[in-house]
């Protein structure tokens, strides 16, 4: 028989992402981003012949598509080499090169809310004369005259919708990544739409489903976010139902159906949920997927959907009829699901007898080389879900277990939770990742002697600071741009994160003790196993000097240290072939290392 060999590294990043999808009102156009020719770029794809074809040409990351209702032009936002100082460009309504719509300097950021129904209007936050606030406004296509609709202060202040007759306007005022308010302004009066805006909580995903009412998720007086509504002229704020321990993290409202579209998340998966407005009850969409990146209904009924899992990568999907219909076929090349390793769902006990949950992704016993990676999420108020990751799927591929806990400050496990992380970056967490560690070695997984530590983002400071404070546990250490400085990064994140730094990380000189101790290069001296650094020259949220100076450092201790620097990149590798190199890089180091 014809033996083939094992797969290559580059053939699990044949795969690609898809970002933002859009789609026509009756349903048989959808617009997405996505990196299908190695750049991202936006596609189209007619839903009845489902062959996806390139759309527009930047070569950039995209942070939205919008489709015109009336089929006059497609909006989207584009970065430059990852900054993410996205601004706003119109493509032709039969594809071609983008071009500048709403945009300024360089450094400036605009981003997209709304389209108005008639498509005459773009709604829109901007950085521009308020860098730290951001200030709303809109823009008329017809006069080409923009207006300021509302000057934001205290914190950043996103619009979130806008009613049917544009008269009222609703708000996102982030105070933290856990203390976040809803307000509409209606003819001058600003309406806080849950009761008591000095309660930490949060309210997201505010939807006008008439001139007087908006419906929200909110989880005011709650450990789980809930769907709630206001009504702007009795000013009454009404709970209309909870989903036990799930928080809604998504809604979508489709005016012609009178339905609300629910995404929510419980620990590692989500669900999916349709309310109806006419009868008032709500009804579980069962998916054949377990993770939720979008919903977008439209006029006709349908709802076009971005769901993947572990063992699959995100596909777009429609539901009509309750049924489902995988539109775009996004595989591994000579890869089948099966193939790849789905994870286990595992709970421990941390220091304190907090319990936590984590993923366990078997590497499968044919490939197995004997060592485990050890992966602490980003964020760190996110957690590792049971999404696709190609590097993951690869390295089991190569024989490698890996797993993840969802530590405290992860999200999906209740608003306390998530708090925990607040002000404590480096303790609560960094034992909960310990005990993970003692865990692994106790169920015979993994052993010192057997245990790579890879973490990227936040990830890649509690990587660092697992390596200063515990070095024992690890043969050799992988840091993804990782904050290596608590203070150097309090001062050079995104302007418009400011505000919410003191509640988030803490404030460097009161708590001076506090960050020198949760700083990875406060234990310099302990950082002895062999590392790899990697790091996006363009990333504005930990910056390029964030990881320079882990390595000097470390260089000038003596220390050997690698370190790739994409120059055309920020925080993530969105160009296939810098993944790839990215990737390929990491593998050889830890097989370098075993």
């Amino acid at each position: 028989m014809i033996e083939f060999p094992k797969p290559t590294v580059e053939q699990f990043f044949t795969s690609y992402n898809i970002g933002s999808i859009s789609a026509t009102p009756d349903g048989e156009k959808v617009f997405f981003s996505t990196n299908l020719n190695g750049k991202v770029n936006i596609w189209a794809m007619d839903t009845n012949d489902r062959f996806p074809y390139l759309f527009a040409e930047k070569n950039e990351s995209t942070n939205f598509v919008q489709h015109d209702p009336n089929g006059r032009f497609v909006l989207a936002g584009y970065d430059h080499d990852g900054d993410e100082n996205y601004q706003i460009y119109a493509i032709a309504p039969e594809g071609g090169i983008p071009q500048p719509l709403i945009t300024g300097q360089p450094d400036e950021k605009y981003y997209f809310a709304k389209l108005s129904k008639d498509g005459t209007r773009i709604y829109y936050n901007t950085s521009k004369d308020n860098e730290q606030y951001l200030n709303s406004c809109v823009y008329d296509l017809e006069t080409g005259e923009h207006e300021i609709i509302h000057e934001g202060e205290e914190s950043a202040t996103f619009i979130s919708d806008v009613s049917p007759d544009e008269k009222s306007a609703a708000y996102i005022k982030l105070l933290a990544n856990t203390y976040a308010l809803g307000i509409v302004q209606r003819n001058g009066e600003m309406h806080h739409i849950t009761p008591e805006k000095e309660k930490v909580h949060t309210v997201f995903n505010i939807c006008f489903v008439s001139n007087d009412e908006v419906w929200f998720d909110t989880n005011y007086d709650s450990e789980y976010a809930y769907l709630a509504k206001y009504n702007l002229t009795e000013k009454k704020f009404t709970k209309v139902m909870d989903f036990g321990e799930e928080s809604i993290t998504d809604i979508e409202f489709n005016q012609d159906t009178s339905k609300l579209y629910i995404v929510t998340e419980k620990g590692v998966v989500d669900h999916l949920y349709h309310y109806n407005l006419k009868s008032h009850t709500s009804e579980q969409i069962p998916t054949p997927f377990d993770n939720i990146g979008a919903i977008v209904p439209v006029s006709n009924g349908e709802v076009f959907i971005l769901g993947g899992s572990a063992n699959e990568p995100f596909n777009i999907w429609r539901y009509t009829a309750s049924r489902f219909l995988k539109l775009t076929k996004n595989q591994v090349l000579g890869v089948t699901a099966e193939q790849m390793v789905d994870p286990e769902t595992i709970t421990y006990q941390s220091f304190d007898g907090l319990e936590i949950e984590a993923l366990l992704f078997r590497a499968k016993e044919r490939n197995r080389n004997g060592y485990t990676i050890f992966w602490p999420h980003g964020g760190p108020q996110a957690a590792e879900r049971k999404f696709y990751r190609a590097m993951f799927q690869m390295l089991l591929n190569r024989g490698y277990n890996i797993f993840c806990p969802n530590f405290r400050g992860s999200t999906g496990y209740g608003a306390s939770f998530v708090k925990l992380v607040e002000q404590d970056w480096g303790e609560g967490p960094r034992l909960d990742n310990v005990e993970a560690i003692k865990w692994l070695f106790g169920q015979g997984i993994a052993s010192e002697e057997t245990l790579f530590l890879v973490g990227g983002s936040y990830g890649g400071y509690m990587a660092l600071l697992l390596h200063g404070r515990h070095p024992e546990y690890f043969k050799a250490v992988v840091d993804i741009f990782g904050v290596s400085d608590l203070f150097s990064f309090y001062d050079t994140v995104p302007e418009h994160w400011k505000p919410i730094m003191e509640r988030w990380v803490g404030d460097p000189v009161r708590d001076k003790e506090k960050f020198e101790r949760d700083t990875p290069t406060t234990y310099l001296d302990s950082m002895t196993k062999p590392m790899l650094v990697i790091q996006g020259a363009k990333d504005p949220r930990v910056v390029k000097s964030e990881s320079d100076q882990i390595v000097e450092k470390l260089r000038g201790e003596g220390r050997t240290v690698e370190y790739l620097v994409l120059e055309d990149e920020g925080h993530g590798f969105s160009k296939k072939s810098n993944e790839i190199k990215v990737y390929k890089t990491m593998l050889g180091f830890l097989q370098k290392h075993q």
